[in-house]
């Protein structure tokens, strides 16, 4: 396959962005010069990455006392070039990498680090814009295909406005041609319930879905992780060739390569403990530990005998081992190659952004594409359109939900069948209204690991700068409203004349709404819970507890005329239940009248009403036992309408407040 020329759609990179830059020594520059270097960086082909005197400090847990975790670590990569990071386990890769990246590093006490891109600091935004990260474990939607992970990922980083739907195409066919996923390009990436592509195609598809956004720099976490031999040198290799055509800079981070892996990288840097030991070219290593007297054997794997070389954790006579390992260290820091790499971060460094502009064949500055970043609407409207694939296809997120409560109607209704306008169907009718909200509402949780999905796949795009909480808030409220509405309906439908509730059209399209806004109500309390705490056993517990205290204080338990005042003003006004409750059973028993037991000693009421002389019971004494009277509807609404907004709120806040 021939490379992509610089020309092409895969090749164009950020040039609209703006960048807020310093001098070598950090301190500031006069506005028009920081405007001129900014102009210069981002219309460019990234040179290099450098990164000096990176140290990360962090607070033991057990002695309470600090710990550098990351000491002192340097180097430089080229465009065009592939950089492993490697050490044993613990050693501070992941943590190094986090902070190349600019992303957050955990609770650290300090961080020390100068991360330079063509000899100028950019500011963290205009980073963002050139760089991208692919985590460990890639979040990817398993219910959409690769196609179309590929689509949403270019219609998220660029307005239409600045590629047409033609380029849009033709920049992905160029991927899935580059990466090998041509066959795979309309097969689903894969769910627990639907099987998908393989692992190493997984890997390249979450590469791949941040290349679509033509990154300048790269930064990968352990990319062969689970995979056999086979698949790492499968997606290393695509890696090395879209770096070379492209001239990007690749820096990943990896445990344990195989000897074919390990050879496809340019460069390595070695880790132990959190200090360099080597960084350089990986053809240049043996020749580096051969002059220590450690020579790689012959037919031995370079990445094993290197890991093993620098890692104590096993060593049984540690004081030795640890003494060998700051022998070795120093012996690098001493050498002729760690002068040379400093040598080359100083040059790199001291360039000017009058020469970060390349000439092109023609002679003239080599001009960039200038590409837009989609507005809020446009970004809303994608996530929408991504969330509505996903739901249609992916049966756990409303699939499963709505079979569940077709089930649970067809039980209520069954089990409360027929049900007349008697006093002895009072109570009955009572526990139905109580059943069928409650359940209705506890059953969201279900809805916990659709949105934990949507959650891990946010993290990693709001990482990258591609869209915030308030495009995720708003998308996710939206594409649930319709689906929550069609649950009512059926529930409704099913139950309701089952049960032989009032049988009327308002009445039963007034229980709907309350339905309506009862699910709407309880999917609100599983987004804000699952985001606070984004974990499936802990959000799952949190929101089951939540809904089990609204049960308890909604009216049904203890009536609220005799609710203990703390529960009756700290939980019973602001759970939704309460008003779902209230207005189902004013929505019933309001304007309906039952008729009283007969025996041969007369009539038998057990609710005295005004109708006792005609041996019926109205409807409002069995309301009057619970305190509520019809009249309040539309005050009820409006407060259900604020619960549920406020709901959606505390998790834009949440998500706002989280970095």
């Amino acid at each position: 396959m021939a490379p992509p020329s610089d020309s092409t759609d895969v090749d164009r990179g950020y040039n609209d962005k703006k960048v807020v830059t310093s001098d070598v020594n950090g301190s500031s520059i006069d506005v028009e010069g920081r405007a001129v270097a900014e102009a210069h960086l981002m219309n460019t082909t990234v040179r290099n990455i450098t990164w000096t005197g990176v140290t990360v400090t962090v607070k033991d847990r057990e002695t309470k006392q600090p710990k550098t975790i990351v000491e002192n670590v340097s180097g430089i990569v080229e465009a065009g070039e592939i950089c492993a990071l490697m050490g044993p386990s613990g050693c501070g890769k992941t943590t190094l990498l986090n902070v190349l990246g600019s992303r957050p590093v955990g609770p650290t006490q300090k961080v020390e680090a100068t991360v330079l891109v063509n000899g100028h600091k950019p500011s963290r935004n205009a980073f963002r814009e050139m760089s991208r990260f692919v985590e460990q474990e890639d979040a990817l939607i398993g219910s959409l295909t690769v196609r179309e992970t590929l689509d949403f990922s270019s219609r998220l980083a660029t307005s239409t406005k600045s590629l047409s739907k033609k380029e849009r195409v033709a920049r992905i066919e160029g991927l899935l041609e580059t990466f090998g996923l041509r066959e795979q390009a309309n097969t689903l990436i894969g769910t627990p319930i639907r099987k998908g592509i393989s692992g190493g195609q997984k890997r390249r598809v979450g590469v791949a879905s941040q290349l679509i956004t033509s990154p300048k720099i790269l930064f990968l976490d352990e990319p062969t992780s689970g995979l056999d031999s086979a698949a790492s040198w499968e997606v290393i290799n695509y890696l090395k060739g879209v770096a070379k055509r492209n001239n990007l800079i690749v820096i990943a981070s990896i445990h344990q390569p195989s000897t074919s892996v390990f050879n496809l990288f340019d460069k390595l840097l070695l880790l132990s403990q959190g200090k360099p030991h080597y960084f350089g070219p990986v053809a240049a290593v043996s020749e580096h530990y051969e002059s220590l007297g450690r020579p790689v054997p012959l037919h031995v794997n370079p990445a094993e005998f290197l890991l093993e070389l620098v890692n104590i954790d096993f060593s049984l006579d540690r004081v030795s081992a640890a003494q060998r390992l700051e022998e070795m260290q120093a012996a690098w820091a001493a050498s002729h190659r760690a002068e040379q790499v400093a040598t080359a971060i100083a040059a790199a460094t001291s360039q000017t952004t009058s020469h970060s502009r390349s000439p092109s064949p023609g002679g003239g500055d080599n001009e960039e594409v200038v590409e837009k970043k989609p507005s809020l609407p446009g970004l809303t409207i994608t996530l929408l359109h991504r969330s509505f694939v996903k739901s249609y296809r992916d049966v756990v997120a409303y699939g499963i939900r709505i079979a569940m409560y077709t089930g649970l109607a067809i039980m209520m209704g069954t089990v409360w069948l027929r049900l007349d306008a008697t006093q002895a169907s009072i109570i009955p009718l009572t526990n139905a209204i109580f059943f069928g909200s409650a359940f209705m509402s506890f059953m969201a949780v279900a809805y916990c690991p659709a949105y934990l999905e949507d959650y891990t796949q946010y993290v990693k795009e709001r990482h990258n700068g591609l869209y915030g909480a308030t495009e995720l808030i708003v998308s996710n409220f939206f594409i649930g409203i319709p689906y929550l509405f069609l649950i009512s309906l059926i529930f409704s439908s099913i139950s309701y004349w089952l049960s032989n509730f009032q049988p009327t059209a308002t009445a039963f399209f007034t229980w709907v709404l309350w339905l309506f806004l009862d699910l709407l109500a309880a999917e609100g309390l599983v987004v804000f819970m699952t985001s606070l705490f984004p974990s499936f056993v802990i959000s799952l517990a949190l929101v089951a507890f939540a809904n089990g205290l609204w049960m308890s204080v909604d009216g049904f338990m203890v009536p609220p005329t005799i609710l203990n005042v703390f529960y009756k003003y700290v939980f019973h006004y602001w759970g939704y239940q309460k008003y779902v409750f209230e207005n189902m059973m004013v929505n019933e028993f309001a304007n309906r009248v039952y008729s009283c037991a007969t025996t041969a000693d007369g009539c038998q009421c057990m609710w005295q009403t005004d109708l006792a002389d005609q041996c019926l019971i109205r409807g409002q004494g069995v309301l009057d036992q619970y305190g509520y009277k019809p009249g309040y509807m539309g005050k009820d609404v409006g407060i259900m309408m604020g619960i549920i907004v406020g709901y959606r709120v505390a998790a834009w806040i949440v998500l706002k407040l989280k970095k």
